[in-house]
């Protein structure tokens, strides 16, 4: 790793060898960001010496400002880097500066001072209609217990049905959702409840469940059960999604929070305005449910000429 040419002096590239021993031996840090992480100082290194004329030594990392970290970002990017690449360059700069300041070598307060580029967000895929319709069904879940089967059914139908987050569901109890109920008290983030109607197949699928649970469901007690009785846990769901994803030949994207995503951009093609989808996914920006649900151009044009008065 270190037999690439530095320019740097020798004291300086001592220390960062024994940062990355330090990183590779005690830290047990995963291959792939030690390898980054050599990568990004080694490239600012390089850059110190054109910024500064001449191959950096420990005094020069000392008396480091601001200005000259945020000067490597933006040849950073000016090279191609986007807000990703530019937060992991960042992370491996400050990882290396507090060590030598642990050391008692430098003051990292520069490193400190720098606010790691905005990243962007990445958004669930959601499935097609029918990949979601057959996914949520009785019949396509894999445990050979009915009961167990029938319950999986009904946690993924909440999630695309009513695009409840997977621990909204699991906080459910027999209470909150009554065979006659038309419409659902969800408490979400924050504390906040919202209310979501519910499709006549919901019902369905908690019937199901129901009747063939083996444990006795109080009304103020988890409906979703695990194995053993207790309440139902996050991981078991994601478990048996991982699992249908195989047998379903379905791309790694296809998790839990996918069918809220799919529930979302369902709605939207089928004509579904932004304000209503916001509420009843329960988000507090509509900005959020913008970029939540993939909102492109070309949908937004669509309803800007459908709506404005002067188009």
């Amino acid at each position: 790793m270190n037999e690439i040419l530095i320019l740097a002096a020798p004291d300086l590239l001592e220390q960062r060898r024994q940062w990355l021993d330090q990183l590779s031996g005690e830290r047990r840090l995963a291959a792939n960001t030690l390898q980054a992480y050599e990568r990004d100082t080694r490239q600012f290194l390089t850059f110190l010496t054109t910024h500064l004329g001449h191959p950096p030594a420990l005094s020069h990392i000392h008396t480091l400002r601001t200005a000259d970290l945020r000067a490597f970002l933006a040849k950073r990017r000016r090279d191609g880097s986007g807000a990703r690449s530019l937060g992991r360059h960042l992370a491996g700069l400050r990882s290396f500066l507090r060590y030598l300041e642990r050391k008692g070598l430098i003051n990292a307060a520069a490193a400190g001072a720098i606010r790691a580029p905005r990243q962007p967000k990445s958004l669930p895929k959601p499935l097609t209609d029918r990949q979601a319709v057959e996914l949520v069904t009785r019949q396509a879940q894999l445990n050979d217990e009915p009961w167990i089967a029938a319950r999986d059914a009904a946690v993924l139908t909440l999630l695309y049905g009513c695009g409840l987050r997977i621990a909204e569901a699991l906080d459910l109890t027999p209470a909150d959702l009554p065979g006659d109920a038309r419409t659902l008290r969800v408490t979400g983030k924050g504390g906040k409840t919202r209310i979501v109607p519910v499709l006549d197949v919901v019902p369905r699928a908690i019937d199901e469940y129901r009747k063939l649970c083996p444990y006795h469901l109080d009304d103020d007690q988890p409906l979703f059960r695990g194995a053993r009785g207790g309440k139902l846990q996050p991981a078991i769901i994601q478990r048996e999604m991982q699992k249908l994803r195989g047998a379903m030949g379905l791309p790694d994207s296809a998790t839990p929070h996918a069918l809220r995503h799919s529930f979302a951009t369902h709605l939207l093609a089928g004509g579904g305005d932004l304000r209503t989808i916001q509420e009843l996914l329960g988000h507090a920006s509509l900005s959020t449910t913008q970029i939540y649900t993939g909102v492109d151009q070309a949908r937004l044009l669509e309803v800007y000429d459908r709506a404005h008065p002067r188009a």
